[in-house]
This record gives C-alpha cells, structure tokens and sequence, in this order.
C-alpha cells in the first residue's frame, strides 16, 4: 500500500488505467507527486473508496466521470468540490454528433459542446447554460420523433443526440460543469477546467512506460505502474524498502486465481476489495450553481 497523504491539498486529479477488461489502477495525483494508486477489476465506488480514504480530502476534485466516482466521493469526500473536465464532456458529446453533424440540430449541439473549451468567466457559464436550455427547448420535438425497428420496435429516431443532450443536462443539474469558476472558490483561482494534468502527465508517462517495454505480462505491468508511482510520490521511499514492499509475481498470480475460483463457485464477477466492508459517512448538501 502508498503511504496515507495526511496533509490536505487543494487540487487533486483522478483518474483510470485500463489493462485489459479485468484491471485498472486507480491513481490520484495533485500538481507534482503522484499521491495514491488502487487495483481494481473495474471503475466502480469500491475502489474509488479505496483509493480516496488513504488520502486527505481536497477542496477541489477533478474527475474525467469514472464509473462511481460520484457515489465515492459523496461518501469519502463529502465536502469536496467537483470538477468534471470540461474536454470529456465535448469529447462525449463529439462521440454522439461526430465533428461533422450531418442534421442542424446535430451541428447546433456540437457547436454548443465544443463551446465549453473557450469559457472563462461565470458570465459565459450562465450564457452558455442558458443557450443549452434554449437549443434543448427548440428541438424538443424533434427529439422526441420515434420510428420503428424492422423487429417492430419503437425506438427514437435520433437516440445518438439525446443522449448526447443527456450527458450534458446531468452535468448541469449535478453543478460540477463549472466549478472551476465557483465564486467560493475564488482563493484557489485559477482552478483547473480539465484534467489535462494527469492525463497529459502521470497517465501519458506510463503507458509510454508500458509502450517501450510491451510484452509484459500482466503481472510485471502492474509491478511497472507500483514502481513509477512509487517514485514519483512526495516520498520516495529508497529502492531497498520498495523491493521488500512490492508485491511479487506470484503474490498477484494468487489473486488472480482466488478471484478466478470465486468466479466458478458463485457465477459471478468478483470486484476488488469485496472482503472490504466501508463505514457508511455522512452525505453532504447536493453541489449547486446558484452561487449569488
């Protein structure tokens, strides 16, 4: 295990990388030091929990919308804010219309979504804010048109656009679209509105790592992601104490078999850390934009 982060810091960046479909290491990282890494089998608030709970709650989290992610912080975090980066939510957006809508409601939406990268003041947020609302009422209709599958089904005929519209209105109604420019957070401005910080520099660095030494089994990658985040912490521990701390080749295996076994006696997929029972904390009062 890292060693716990007792000393607060104001910024932290989350964020997941996958190893295939049964592994992703969970890292949290402020401006400089990598301060905590997880195994998970998958993104959910377990190990979100896990990963969170050895570390001082920040003022401001900075998340790409992992799965649970949300559920784990009100629960870990309660009183920290959250920041959802501002360049997935065009991304996702940009996933539903592509970067060349072939309907004007599609272009509209794009346009609106790629919009956010350029917004600076609070002044832009609520015009923005309100240019969704005013685009998401004037093709309500069109929307909602249904036509029917060569099953007889009766789905809706432009599905990729709502939900396109959906990933934007949920990040409105949960307040965590700009909070980079919350007013009460003025002390800590300029906050971040992406979370180009660990993408570009923690995460891009290992799989670089994982890049020039492909070939790996899985067990000495994870090994190659303990290690680099090992020394990249605010405390590097000297590579003798790593050497008697760090998991071996077998030691993993092990887990991998346990989880394996579990997997043919109940017919389920176990999730790391299921043994772990987490301590039910108090939920804090939902984020809101009404900041005046």
């Amino acid at each position: 295990m890292p060693p716990k982060i007792e000393e607060p810091r104001s910024v932290i960046y989350v964020d997941g990388i996958h190893l295939g479909r049964k592994a992703v290491v969970l890292i949290a990282s402020d401006e400089r030091h990598v301060l905590g890494r997880h195994l998970c089998r998958a993104e959910n608030s377990r190990g979100w929990s896990a990963l969170m709970q050895r570390i001082a709650a920040p003022e401001v989290v900075v998340s790409d919308g992992g799965d649970g992610f949300p559920k784990a912080l009100r629960k870990t975090w309660p009183r920290a804010h959250h920041q959802r980066c501002i360049f997935h939510a065009f991304s996702r957006v940009k996933r539903y219309t592509t970067s060349k809508p072939r309907t004007q409601t599609g272009a509209e939406l794009y346009g609106l979504a790629k919009a956010l990268l350029g917004i600076t003041t609070l002044k832009e947020a609520q015009g923005w804010a309100e240019a969704f609302l005013a685009w998401s009422e004037g093709w309500d209709d069109f929307l909602s048109e249904r036509t029917k599958t060569e099953e007889g089904r009766c789905v809706l005929a432009h599905e990729r656009l709502v939900k396109a519209r959906r990933s934007l209105a949920r990040l409105i109604n949960a307040g965590t679209l700009f909070t980079y420019l919350d007013p009460r957070l003025e002390h800590l401005a300029p906050l971040p509105a992406t979370n180009n910080r660990i993408e570009g520099g923690t995460n891009a660095q290992l799989r670089a790592m994982l890049r020039d030494h492909r070939g790996l089994s899985i067990e000495r990658r994870l090994k190659a992601i303990f290690w680099w985040c090992y020394m990249h912490g605010p405390s590097p521990l000297p590579a003798a104490e790593i050497l008697r701390a760090m998991p071996t080749d077998g030691s993993i295996r092990a887990i991998y078999e346990r989880l394996n076994q579990q997997d043919k006696l109940q017919g389920t997929i176990p999730q790391w850390g299921d043994a772990i029972v987490w301590s039910e904390l108090h939920r804090s009062e939902p984020y809101r934009m009404d900041w005046d």
